[in-house]
């Protein structure tokens, strides 16, 4: 069942199949995430997950900041203090 197609009508097969690929993974992924819910839910530890699941959030969102939020030293500062913890070194 193959027909010739010209670009056009390639591309947009193309983007449609893409289109429906993508569609049909967030509705298997968005059910799979559902039935993890629902047995969570069931567990009679489900309070002290969440607040580890907390905590665990947290702490990646301080990993985060950390990471993008804290602006490096200047190249020639970390020069400089090279320079100078080898000049005291020296003088020892």
């Amino acid at each position: 069942m193959t027909r010739e197609a010209g670009p056009r009508e390639s591309l947009d097969g193309q983007a449609f199949l893409l289109v429906a690929g993508l569609a049909d993974l967030a509705v298997s992924t968005l059910g799979s995430a559902v039935g993890g819910v629902r047995r969570l839910l069931r567990r009679s530890d489900a309070a002290e997950l969440a607040t580890q699941a907390e905590h665990d959030l947290a702490a990646r969102g301080r990993l985060v900041l950390d990471r993008y939020a804290a602006v490096p030293p200047a190249h020639l500062e970390i020069l400089a203090r090279h320079v100078s913890a080898r000049k005291s070194v020296d003088d020892d």
